[in-house]
């Protein structure tokens, strides 16, 4: 395990960052853990209708940045109080959608602080119920991480304000608010706690079996690379907010690993275009089956045919042909 130098506070660089990290790094005999602090932003997953998952006025007005991020998963919130930590190792399928494996740290320091943490749903971090880290995931197939937020000392009110959180969300978790849900962290210490020395407490825990914490250092052209991802798509308007689709229907079902939201445009019978958002935790690309469904005529068998050699767990989770082709369908 080795520890990845960052003192970044920036959320296109650091996403940018661990995108590199996960698709370069040599990660077959060695695994990495990169933490980072963002300055207020919100991080949309993969998945997501970006402007129906801000709260775009206040965003604005509070100079919020927003970033996609290439894992799965809903929107979070991140500010100075709060810690993301990610951990990029080889592809292994035992590995994937294991939450408890990598948040197993994080989990054990949490419980030496105090804190009667705990992994609970799909892939949240809890304490008496409320959440105080959300966690996701991405691979290539070759290399993958497990990320995931730690809420501090966050202002709670931004992220109530700055998120659009769906009604059915709240109603399929029994909940009747973000602010009633969430905590941070520093509510269940008993002496206040820093961002960095909550870091340096979970660093220790990592490596406590290494006599110093081994580091990697990116160079000045590794840097240079992160620098230009930044540019090229962490920055843009056409990867943080510009997929929203031509629509005429929609189709939501919250399943259980997540909410699934069909934008379809069909005309003369037949889909002309279809787009997939939601928070499901699926690590392939939706754009596949979009792509196969493209001029299919709006029927049950037909959209069914078109589906039946594709695997539909891999893209959106646990989830039948039959059941998914009604959705779209009915």
């Amino acid at each position: 395990m080795k520890l990845i130098s960052n003192t970044s506070n920036d959320p296109t660089i650091n996403l940018a960052l661990e995108e590199y990290c996960v698709r370069n790094l040599n990660v077959e005999n060695e695994m990495y853990l990169l933490f980072y602090i963002n300055q207020p932003s919100i991080i949309i997953g993969k998945h997501q209708n970006t402007i129906e998952e801000i709260n775009k006025e206040y965003v604005d007005a509070k100079g919020i940045k927003v970033v996609r991020r290439i894992s799965g998963g809903g929107a979070v919130y991140h500010d100075f109080g709060n810690l993301n930590f990610s951990f990029i190792t080889k592809y292994s399928p035992e590995f994937f959608h294991n939450f408890e494996k990598f948040t197993k740290p994080v989990v054990e320091t949490l419980r030496e602080m105090g804190v009667n943490a705990e992994l609970g749903g799909r892939n949240d971090i809890t304490v008496d119920g409320r959440k105080i880290s959300g966690n996701a995931q991405f691979t290539n197939l070759k290399s993958m991480f497990s990320h995931g937020t730690l809420l501090l000392n966050s202002h709670i009110e931004d992220v109530v304000q700055a998120l659009n959180v769906k009604l059915d969300k709240i109603e399929s978790k029994g909940i009747k608010s973000v602010r009633s849900r969430v905590a941070n962290i520093s509510e269940f210490l008993k002496e206040e706690l820093s961002v960095e020395e909550f870091r340096e407490k979970i660093i220790k825990n990592v490596f406590k079996e290494y006599e110093t914490v081994p580091t990697y250092e990116l160079s000045d052209t590794e840097w240079e690379t992160v620098n230009k991802l930044s540019e090229m798509k962490y920055k843009t308007w056409e990867w943080n907010f510009g997929r929203s689709p031509e629509y005429n229907m929609q189709k939501v079902n919250r399943f259980d690993f997540g909410q699934v939201d069909a934008r379809i445009f069909v005309k003369e019978g037949k889909i002309k275009n279809i787009k997939f958002f939601g928070d499901f935790l699926g690590y392939g690309d939706s754009a596949d089956v979009e792509k196969k469904l493209e001029e299919v005529i709006y029927k049950e068998e037909e959209v069914s045919n078109a589906l039946k050699d594709t695997d539909l767990k891999y893209y959106f989770g646990n989830v039948e042909l039959t059941e998914f082709v009604k959705f779209i369908c009915l």
